[in-house]
């Protein structure tokens, strides 16, 4: 670990790659089945949220809006646009769940959400998520505390045979999915809250639907508090953690800080092998792990050569910069959109909460970004190579079914990242 700078010196960000918590929490919504997420802003912030991850995911996304004006911005606490917004979205469709969050301008006026949500007679779940705190990462976190807080109903025993898993924002759908399989080749059944696995994984549907398809159902959030085991992956997700073990003092907790690598998903391994008292893991999961050793021995020669910037959300930043750093990739640049206590534990010589303009600034420290489409642009005026991830990627299609995680996962990425490499190194001696 190197040097961290946890605040920038800047008055300002320019080329951002921070995006907003009301973002964070309509993902959350979207991963519960049937729900239909309700931002309390303006209409072009539900606009734009909605162009926005579209484009990622190449697929349509439910979201309403209060549609606040600025008269209604002066006369309304809220009481108006929002209830009049729930009439108005029962009278076409029937959500499972409403949530119900917020933007900058009704939390700088002090719209009383929770006050609101109590005269409404219909299923919802209300969080704050103001746009000026925190970005994706937290409006995600903070959507997962409230649904857990708001529906999930106390209890005293536990089916040790009932996992539930808490992942971060930055895991694509197929992530999700694996994660989940990987736990169940151990025998045990499980839960993701949220679960965009089933929702947003670019599955074709009879016919586009005005309201979430797939993730968990309301009915099974409620039941959460009785599995043996919770499982929080991204240290973003432990207040969400916490939130549930009240529910159940009896609950078992483990963390991971991220899922990415070998010693990653040996940690996971050893912790399912200890809850069953198997005496090995899954064929092929074992068989995997093999693959992802002999990857790293592949990829060692090409990233070993090879100096790394790297933007994302910290909970992706930190996996993927274990992830390089373990097989010889110098990380000389980790750039982070929001300060974290994740920052300190990043294997990089520099981490920073920064913006593409500092990227551009220490353009002569690194060879490869791996960031969002954002910095393509970049990447081609400083003649960088690239691999993206993250949120937005709107030049590739396919990037809910990018998997970066456990040993499958990890063995993809490091081939993506040498071959992107040895790539750049042969376009710049040929030009």
């Amino acid at each position: 670990m190197g040097e961290v700078i946890h605040k920038s010196n800047k008055p300002l960000q320019v080329n951002p790659i921070k995006l907003s918590q009301p973002m964070g929490a309509i993902l959350a919504f979207l991963g519960v089945d049937g729900c239909m997420p309700l931002m309390h802003g303006a209409q072009g912030c539900t606009s734009l949220t909605k162009v926005y991850f579209t484009r990622h995911f190449s697929e349509p996304i439910a979201i309403q809006t209060s549609a606040v004006t600025d008269a209604i911005a002066v006369l309304d606490g809220g009481d108006y646009s929002i209830v009049e917004a729930v009439k108005n979205i029962t009278k076409k469709v029937t959500p499972s769940l409403i949530g119900l969050h917020t933007t900058g301008l009704p939390e700088t006026k002090g719209d009383d959400l929770r006050g609101v949500a109590g005269k409404i007679d219909y299923p919802l779940v209300y969080v704050n998520t103001p746009d000026y705190e925190g970005g994706l990462e937290s409006g995600w976190a903070l959507t997962c505390k409230a649904l857990i807080e708001q529906l999930v109903a106390p209890a005293k025993t536990v089916d040790d045979n009932r996992v539930v898993l808490l992942p971060h924002v930055s895991l694509q759908p197929i992530e999700v999915e694996k994660i989940k399989d990987f736990i169940e080749s151990f025998g045990f059944n499980v839960l993701a809250l949220p679960d965009l696995s089933t929702s947003l994984d670019g599955h074709l549907g009879v016919k586009q639907a005005a309201l979430s398809s797939g993730g968990i159902k309301p009915d099974e959030i409620r039941n959460l508090a009785d599995a043996g085991l919770v499982i929080s992956v991204g240290d973003s997700m432990q207040a969400a953690a916490a939130a549930l073990l009240k529910k159940n003092s009896v609950m078992r907790h483990q963390h991971f800080s991220h899922l990415q690598g070998l010693e990653a998903s040996d940690a996971l391994a050893e912790l399912l092998l200890a809850e069953t008292g198997f005496s090995g893991p899954p064929v092929a999961v074992a068989r995997w792990r093999q693959r992802l050793q002999d990857a790293m021995l592949d990829s060692h020669f090409s990233l070993g050569q090879t100096r790394f910037l790297v933007a994302a959300e910290p909970d992706q930043l930190a996996g993927i910069c274990q992830a390089l750093h373990d097989v010889g990739g110098k990380v000389s640049v980790a750039l982070s959109t929001v300060d974290s206590p994740q920052l300190k534990k990043i294997r990089a010589q520099l981490v920073m909460v920064g913006d593409l303009e500092d990227a551009e600034r220490l353009a002569d420290q690194y060879d490869l970004i791996v960031g969002n489409c954002h910095c393509e642009a970049l990447a081609q005026r400083l003649h960088k190579g690239l691999v993206l991830r993250g949120f937005p990627n709107w030049e590739q299609v396919g990037n809910q079914l990018k998997n970066d995680l456990l040993y499958e996962g990890s063995a993809y990425f490091l081939f993506e990242c040498a071959n992107a490499a040895t790539a750049q190194r042969q376009h710049l001696q040929a030009s």
